[in-house]
């Protein structure tokens, strides 16, 4: 009997550890998506033309990401800085690509965008939900570009940070968070689980 409830004991403890550990990585997870801004820009179409101009309206965007994104400290400061300069984010845009003969219109605007897995240089998204600065041209149909805002890893000059991306990733990210961005398949499955508990919770 004694060896029966240590067992029941035992099991007890290591499945509690087990959910601890599965709840903690997901409130990581969920801090981890909280705490990023990410730039998204949409081509028109698949054309090689409507993809050369998105190019060109992203390199445009982050030739001015210093003017844009003066004295940004912060999370909430970068968010702020991008929804009062959405007009003069769409005149840079629509600039670029009437200097290229394209009349196509632009919109911008933050939201909360689902993205898939993603990975930028040396680190990978986890897939879900994050907040974004978001920039259509046209019809908006097309491949899209993406990076990382803030924590400014694709505007080197945005917010006074440093430049080299390793440097801002630990600067930014825990040690815990570059855990999930560097090694994304040891949590793949396990976020997937957490996404769709909370999916079915509300």
């Amino acid at each position: 009997m004694r060896k029966i409830t240590a067992a029941i004991f035992g099991a007890a403890m290591i499945l509690t550890l087990i959910i601890s550990g599965f709840i903690r990585d997901g409130r990581r997870l969920d801090e981890l998506r909280g705490s990023v801004l990410r730039l998204h820009i949409l081509a028109d179409s698949d054309s090689e033309r409507d993809q050369q101009l998105k190019l060109a309206v992203r390199d445009a965007l982050l030739e001015h990401s210093s003017e844009l994104f003066t004295d940004c400290g912060s999370l909430e400061e970068t968010e702020r800085a991008a929804a009062e300069k959405l007009p003069e984010i769409v005149d840079i845009a629509e600039e670029t690509l009437r200097s290229r003969g394209c009349t196509d219109g632009v919109t911008a605007e933050l939201a909360d965008v689902y993205f898939d897995e993603r990975t930028y240089g040396d680190i990978t998204m986890p897939e879900g939900t994050y907040r974004a600065l978001r920039v259509k041209i046209g019809s908006a149909q097309g491949h899209n570009w993406w990076c990382v805002m803030y924590p400014p890893l694709c505007i080197p000059a945005a917010c006074g940070a440093v430049t080299d991306d390793e440097d801002t990733e630990k600067a930014f990210f825990d040690s815990e968070e570059r855990d999930i961005l560097y090694h994304p398949k040891r949590y793949r499955i396990k976020f997937a689980l957490w996404d769709k508990i909370k999916e079915l919770a509300d």
